[in-house]
């Protein structure tokens, strides 16, 4: 991506993964409008990154809220008239994740709101945005724990909520076909809040198969699954 610095949306990017795809993606000259949940938390993160002389802009968003994700659509239609990344990235683990045999149906739920539904809902929303760039993606972070082909047992909420966002990666792809590239990536297991200080990846290493999909695919490259720049099955 050349020429123009690309307008990127990243969601949940306070913290973890999220902080770091923003860090490595406005170190490349991307323009970035953080969002978190949290304002407090958003504007924070925003001062690391400029302490960093990274400058990055932060918009309040809540991805489960419907008017709240139409009021980013508006304050990215003023201020760019277009968008050329969007990183599905605000993810969650809930702390009742168990068997499939043994989880709530309310946990299910609640988990597939945040990982599944609210990526759909951003995405329909700034769907026409990202189809006024020549350059634009969509890149939902997903998880191995939501492949099909090595699907096991346990961590039953999260595991549903990851196969459905890949499932949303496939549609999308196939109904913005040439338009927006639509992929998945798995970040590995990363030091971060949610995959604890045991996983195996730092943040750096995790987000970098993101900011790849963001900036330096092919533009023909849509419809995959991806961990490190590298396809993986579904």
């Amino acid at each position: 991506m050349s020429g123009h610095k690309p307008i990127t949306v990243v969601t949940g990017g306070n913290r973890g993964i999220g902080l770091e795809i923003c860090r490595q993606l406005a170190s490349r000259g991307a323009q970035i409008v953080l969002t978190a949940r949290s304002a407090e938390a958003g504007r924070e993160a925003v001062k690391k990154l400029a302490a960093l002389k990274l400058p990055v802009q932060f918009h309040q968003l809540d991805i489960t809220q419907q008017d709240s994700v139409e009021a980013l659509r508006g304050f990215l239609d003023r201020s760019f008239g277009r968008l050329d990344v969007l990183v599905n990235n605000a993810g969650i683990f809930l702390k009742g994740e168990t068997s499939g045999l043994e989880v709530s149906l309310n946990n299910v739920r609640e988990t597939l709101e945040t990982n599944t539904l609210a990526p759909l809902r951003l995405s329909q929303v700034l769907a026409p945005l990202l189809k006024r760039s020549k350059t634009g993606r969509i890149v939902n972070i997903s998880s191995g724990m939501g492949q099909l082909s090595d699907m096991e047992g346990g961590y039953a909420a999260y595991r549903i909520s990851k196969t459905r966002l890949n499932a949303v990666t496939r549609i999308l792809a196939a109904e913005l076909g040439g338009a927006v590239a639509v992929n998945a990536v798995c970040p590995g297991w990363v030091k971060t809040d949610m995959g604890g200080k045991n996983a195996e990846r730092e943040v750096s290493q995790g987000a970098a198969g993101a900011v790849w999909l963001a900036l330096d695919a092919p533009q023909e490259f849509t419809g995959r699954f991806t961990r490190d720049g590298k396809e993986i099955s579904w």
